[in-house]
Formats: structure tokens, C-alpha cells, sequence
């Protein structure tokens, strides 16, 4: 099979009467998202679980194991079996590309350099991490069952020269206007993992680019859209319709496959950014009440960051001083607002959740 030749972009003749019955919806639904995005007043403090799920459901698609649960409990200082300890510090290197991704770009625009970057930070200590991190590729790759060559692989990326040349035609193209952002945000996303530019992780770095893309054209305030949960539920799905590009030169497919992607998952972020819109203010009543403390929002904003955790973190990282974390936790306990999950003995921390936001994120 011969290295791909991608198309160059923007593309020509795309049938855009195709996609109107679900262009306007998605920019509709995108808005609304944002609208929502926008009232938020401590955004880091809310969104981040679900960046860690985001995370959880990116890195599934290719192929890790761990669950959200896992994640958080790592993050408390539990055991966990040494077969999972390689996924989660997968899932820990995808947030942290995402976080350092949404700095980056308050300051700086969306860029080849960027990306490079990221992708470092994603391969980090991980499998893969003998594969060239941050560096585009200077062999030719491709894409198949274990054992498969280049003669029968699914299929084979363009060669380097090509790569290249295509992928500086792809930064021009974030940077100009098309006649639909969302749309563009398709191609961009497709041209991306066609190009495959990294001899691993291109999954999860076009996958982060989504959010930092919408961030880039202000289409959202914050770049918390993300779509793994909508593309990891289609999976099949989602690489039949890339596929069809490659094979059939078929854009129609994939751009209507990731309309309808934008429309149901921001249905999904809007519920769930919502509930845990709701939740934090509930919370934030109820533990003012119940503590009579001055330190209570600094409780209410450690356990949203860290819904599940020991009392040994929550003593280092709430910035509480610690006979009042103490007294603190014992309250929280006792009104119902975390659950003791494993009971502390000797020097060994007990073990906190936070359950209804856990459910909300994990639903």
C-alpha cells in the first residue's frame, strides 16, 4: 500500500447543503454550552472532573483499562494493582497536555510548536515514551494488526516529505476562517489523525486539540469541550467514518458523524456542568451551615477538585490548618456530605468520597 496523499485544505467542492440540517443545531448547542461556561466563576475548581474523566475516556479509546475510579484513588495514595499503573499514568499525562494546553494558550495562538509540545508532555514515562516524543516523525508509519507491514496495513500515513508539507498546510488552515467553525473543526480534527504526524499518540492529541481549537476561534471561553465520551461510545463508528475519507475521498460522512457529535455531547456537558453548578452551591450552603468555619470554602473547593481522598492529602493540599482539617472531615463525615470508604489505622490514612459529585461525573 502506498503512503496517503491528504487533501489539501481547505477543501474544495465540499457539499456544504449536506450538513444544514445539522450545522445550525451544533452551533445552537455550542453556544448554549458556552453560555453556561461563562457563568461559572471558578472554573478550575468545577471543571475539573471532568477533565479527569475526559482524560479517563480518551485514553480508553486507545486502549487503557483504568477506570476513573482508579485514577482518583491513585491520586489518594491507595494501592493499586501494578497492571493498571502504566494506564493511569497515561491518564495523568492526557490532563496534564489538556491543563498545560488551555495555559499555553491564554497567552500564546494554536501552533505546530504547541502541539509538539503537548505531545511530549503526553508521552512522558509512558508506553511509547522510546517513540520520539515531541518530534514529528522522520520514518514512515502505518496503521494495522500487530505483525502487519506496510503491504498490509489498514493503512499507511503520508510519507515525511509529504507529512511535512501537509501539516504546514494544516497550521494555515486553523488560522484562516472557514464558512462553518464547527465544520472546520472537523476537517482540522480528520486532517490531523490522517496526517499522523507522531510515531504514537496522535489519537489523543487530536483529541485534545478539539477543545484548544474552539478556545482558538472564541467559540468557547474555556477549552473544556471535549468529545471523548461521544467518540469512545462509537468507536467503531468513529474510525469507519475516517476511514472513508482515506478510502473514498467520502468528507460528508465523517463531518455529519461529528455534527451529530458536537450536538449530543453538548447536550451531555450541559447536563453535567448543571448538576455540578447545583451541587457546588448546595454544598457551599450546607457545609457553611454545618462547620460554622472560616474555612469553609476551601473544604468545599478541595473536595470538588478531588472527589475521592485521604486525610493526609487534605491536610497538605487544603491550605487548612491541620486541627481544623481534622474537625472539618469528622463534620463532613458526620452530615453525610463525604462517606469513609476505608477507615484509617496506624500510619495509614482513611480514605474519603465524595459521592454525589463522583456519580454526576461518572454517569
Amino acid at each position: 500500500m502506498s503512503p496517503f496523499i491528504p487533501e489539501k485544505l481547505p477543501i474544495e467542492n465540499l457539499d456544504w447543503a449536506s450538513f444544514i440540517d445539522l450545522m445550525g443545531k451544533a452551533n445552537r448547542y455550542l453556544a448554549r454550552y458556552d453560555g453556561l461556561l461563562q457563568s461559572i466563576v471558578n472554573p478550575d475548581v468545577l471543571l475539573s472532573p471532568l477533565r479527569t474523566k475526559e482524560a479517563v475516556l480518551s485514553s480508553k479509546i486507545e486502549g487503557t483499562q483504568a477506570t476513573l475510579q482508579e485514577v482518583l484513588e491513585y491520586e489518594a495514595d491507595q494501592e493499586i494493582d501494578d497492571r493498571r499503573k502504566g494506564d493511569i499514568y497515561e491518564i495523568i499525562n492526557y490532563r496534564v497536555s489538556l491543563n498545560t494546553g488551555r495555559e499555553e494558550m491564554k497567552n500564546s495562538p494554536l501552533t505546530l510548536n504547541m502541539i509538539r509540545k503537548l505531545h511530549k508532555l503526553l508521552m512522558l514515562g509512558v508506553r511509547g515514551e522510546n517513540k520520539d516524543p515531541g518530534e514529528f516523525r522522520r520514518i514512515q508509519n502505518w496503521i494495522g494488526p500487530t505483525g502487519s507491514t506496510m503491504d498490509t496495513a489498514r493503512f499507511v500515513p503520508p510519507n515525511i516529505l509529504t507529512m511535512k508539507e501537509s501539516l504546514h498546510n494544516w497550521e494555515k488552515y486553523i488560522h484562516i476562517d472557514d464558512k462553518d467553525v464547527i465544520i472546520q473543526l472537523a476537517i482540522v480534527h480528520a486532517q490531523f489523525e490522517i496526517i499522523h504526524p507522531f510515531l504514537d499518540g496522535n489519537g489523543r492529541i487530536g483529541r485534545i486539540l478539539i477543545p484548544l481549537f474552539l478556545y482558538h476561534k472564541k467559540i468557547i471561553h474555556e477549552p473544556v469541550f471535549y468529545m471523548s465520551e461521544y467518540l469512545e461510545s462509537n468507536r467503531r463508528d468513529y474510525y469507519d467514518a475516517l476511514k472513508d475519507i482515506t478510502d473514498n475521498n467520502n468528507w460528508t460522512n465523517w463531518i455529519r458523524f461529528f455534527l451529530e457529535g458536537v450536538i449530543y455531547q453538548s447536550e451531555q456537558n450541559i447536563n453535567k456542568t448543571r448538576s455540578i453548578i447545583e451541587l457546588y452551591e448546595n454544598m457551599k450552603a450546607k457545609i457553611v451551615l454545618e462547620t460554622h468555619s472560616q474555612f469553609a470554602i476551601k473544604c468545599l473547593d478541595f473536595i470538588f477538585t478531588n472527589p475521592i481522598f485521604n486525610t493526609g492529602r487534605f491536610k497538605r493540599e487544603s491550605d487548612i490548618p491541620r486541627a481544623s482539617a481534622a474537625r472539618l472531615l469528622k463534620t463532613l463525615e458526620g452530615c453525610g456530605i463525604i462517606r469513609c470508604a476505608s477507615r484509617g489505622s496506624g500510619r495509614r490514612p482513611s480514605l474519603f468520597v465524595f459521592q454525589d459529585l463522583y456519580d454526576i461525573i461518572n454517569e
